[in-house]
């Protein structure tokens, strides 16, 4: 079982954890990825994402086979989200579950590295006294 958006909607991180939920699954990992408050010594007020949506969700769809492919994995979910977000909102989460830890680990790290090099989804951070595009992807 895979479940994958991309959604302007706030993200239900219960919800994820309990798709990956089974009685099969010896290990459950869980990427939450946070807006913080401060980016190279400057404060930041709140980030903006962009994505390609066609080709963000293809290439979400990509980043998941290839982890099952790697991975004996039981389910996985990976939401992101897309519009403003205040700090300490939620732009993405990753959950996954295997028999064993180790996969769990592996395929969220996995997943998380390779969403920020090749999905097209575009960030823009706010500050005080200006903004700043950060992280482009192809």
């Amino acid at each position: 079982m895979t479940d994958i958006r991309l959604t302007n909607d706030p993200l239900d991180i219960n919800a994820c954890i309990s798709a990956v939920m089974t009685p099969q699954a010896g290990g459950i990992d869980v990427f939450i990825g946070t807006v913080r408050d401060h980016t190279k010594g400057k404060t930041v007020l709140w980030l903006e994402f962009e994505a390609y949506e066609s080709m963000a969700i293809m290439e979400m769809q990509k980043i998941v086979a290839s982890a099952t492919e790697q991975w004996p994995l039981h389910r996985l979910v990976l939401h992101h989200r897309t519009g403003r977000l205040e700090v300490g909102e939620v732009p993405v989460v990753i959950a996954v579950s295997a028999a064993h830890r180790d996969a769990a680990f592996a395929a969220c790290l996995y997943i998380i590295d390779t969403l920020k090099q090749t999905v097209p989804i575009w960030k823009k951070e706010f500050f005080e006294d200006g903004e700043v595009w950060v992280a482009a992807h192809p």
